[in-house]
């Protein structure tokens, strides 16, 4: 269904400067993106999701804007752009962008005009606070890089409000003027074409602001007023949402108080991530289980979008301290490792120690969970991080095309890059790159292609229900179904060493000739249900039945 194409969907995020150069300016750029939309039509992606594209002073790899309606001009022009959008639709990809509303760079015309005088029309744009707040240590996002949320402009004499850096004032949702011109950037883009948005701090964004409350209320009823004028203009658009709040709090973002599923339509699933980073930390799956039994219900047509590596760093900060410092152990045991006191910014493949039986098992349960699966750029080819670079950005280097030097990025001299490229040790350019494993059927590129391919076989993943089948298990071993209207999909996943027999056989009377679509190694046909035998970090994926039908 065209409305509901989300749930269908494999997601894959990237950043344009960091993905392909295709002027040697050394910084990428859309022209290089759309050089490698065939690269990711192979691959089986169904939508792009791009980190944020606006005119930018950079401060925060984007997120600090200067306008909202324009490319950053390192990047291209909105003619390039539209042509981004033309030549994927052609391949089947659909685009979404970040939307960045919470708040915009301190050189906005809207600040700079706002600051300028207590006259000005865009005064009221943002949050101003006559004297000193009492929360003005309170709330920040960014703990030991951050150090106020309140900050005193001297040509305003006022303080301002930022959630996040002092470069980046919050934009006043209490100002229908605000809330209006969102709604108008909203409608610039998808009149352009693009099929939706990722919603940045989504809970900051409906926060309204008050000097010296910590616990400010929320308005929910700005999401409901987006998600109507969303539809309005694109039926098929879709509102993908980052709100990392308490699970009781989770169902209120996609529906109103009546249930009705109104607002947005999917968001990230944090506390499954967390739980993921846990089990795999811990070789038990019993944090998925919890995952799946403690999931809020959601409305109709509201979605999970699932993820083990995103642009940020893994958020664990809904574990306990003691389960933190389990997955601490395990996959960030330096301190440089480790950011803001929460979380690790390492990507899967040198977390698991690039063990390949691991990292498939890793993603082959990501993907086989409900919801709709997002892909990092890089995870596909099994990149590392550079963990000499500040902060988030030891995940953001240049992917590793080729054996070329920058690693087929660029042609720029190495010190004009964007970032530099990994050209050391067992993740460098050199060892982990596109061309070396296109040419390997059996190499971890090759490997997500078949996975992506089977998934896509599998709708009933993405638009169906997913149960853990609760009967006695191995230990490590995790066993879950996705039923819907195209049949019935069982997955087994081994989180353990040890190999394992596992007994489904309650499940036979549903059989209909169970095979393996997907598995680590070939286990012979599947037989009977009562001993079927998964590897240690082994995994099956069994079509148990089809629709009827189909």
């Amino acid at each position: 269904m065209a409305d509901r194409w989300y749930s269908e969907a494999v997601v894959y995020c990237l950043d344009i400067d960091t993905y392909a150069d295709s002027d040697g300016d050394g910084v990428g750029d859309i022209r290089g993106l759309i050089g490698r939309l065939d690269y990711l039509a192979r691959l089986g992606v169904t939508c792009l999701w791009l980190h944020p594209i606006h005119p930018s002073p950079n401060r925060d790899d984007g997120y600090d804007a200067t306008d909202f309606y324009n490319i950053d001009p390192r990047f291209g022009t909105l003619g390039d752009f539209a042509e981004l959008l033309h030549q994927a639709q052609n391949r089947g990809i659909r685009i979404i962008i970040d939307l960045v509303v919470n708040h915009t760079s301190n050189e906005h015309p809207w600040f700079q005009s706002a600051r300028s005088s207590p006259d000005s029309p865009y005064r009221d744009w943002y949050v101003w606070a006559d004297h000193e707040p009492s929360d003005r240590h309170q709330g920040m996002v960014f703990p030991g890089e951050q150090h106020e949320t309140w900050t005193y402009d001297r040509t305003a004499k006022a303080w301002y409000y930022h959630r996040f850096y002092k470069f980046q004032p919050d934009l006043n949702f209490t100002n229908p003027a605000v809330r209006e011109e969102i709604k108008k950037i909203v409608s610039f883009w998808l009149q352009l074409g693009v099929s939706g948005f990722r919603m940045d701090a989504v809970p900051f964004i409906i926060e309204l602001t008050e000097s010296g409350n910590p616990n400010s209320p929320k308005d929910f009823e700005f999401l409901t007023e987006l998600r109507q004028h969303v539809q309005w203009r694109r039926g098929d658009a879709v509102l993908l949402a980052e709100a990392n709040v308490e699970p009781d709090q989770l169902p209120t973002f996609f529906a109103d108080s009546g249930g009705s599923g109104n607002r947005l339509h999917m968001l990230f699933d944090f506390m499954l991530n967390g739980r993921l980073m846990l089990a795999l930390a811990r070789q038990d799956p019993e944090p998925i289980i919890e995952a799946l039994r403690d999931t809020p219900a959601l409305p109709e047509g509201g979605q999970w979008a699932t993820f083990l590596r995103n642009h940020d760093e893994i958020d664990l900060s809904r574990l306990t301290a003691e389960q933190r410092n389990q997955v601490y152990e395990q996959f960030g045991p330096d301190e440089n490792m480790r950011i803001y006191d929460r979380g690790i910014r390492r990507r899967l493949a040198p977390m698991l120690g690039n063990d390949r039986r691991r990292i498939e098992l890793a993603y082959a349960l990501q993907f086989s969970l409900r919801g709709t699966p997002v892909l990092r750029y890089g995870e596909e080819i099994g990149m590392g991080e550079d963990l000499s670079l500040p902060g988030r950005e030891a995940i953001r280097t240049p992917m590793q095309w080729s054996y070329q030097p920058n690693a087929g990025f660029s042609t720029a001299d190495p010190e004009k890059l964007v970032r530099p490229v990994i050209d050391k040790g067992e993740f460098s350019y050199e060892k982990v790159n596109v061309t070396a494993q296109r040419s390997d059927q059996k190499s971890l590129l090759a490997w997500f292609e078949r996975m992506i391919r089977t998934l896509r076989e599998a709708p009933e993943v993405g638009s169906g229900s997913t149960t853990h089948i609760d009967v006695a298990m191995p230990p490590g071993v995790l066993a879950h179904r996705a039923d819907g209207r195209t049949g019935t999909m069982v997955f087994v996943h081994n989180l353990g060493t040890t190999d394992a027999e596992v007994d489904l056989s309650m499940l036979e009377p549903e059989a209909d000739l169970p095979i393996d679509v997907l598995a680590d190694r070939n286990y012979g046909e599947v037989g009977k249900l009562d001993r079927l035998k998964v590897a240690g970090y082994g995994y099956r994926w069994i079509r148990l039945r089809r629709g009827q039908g189909l």
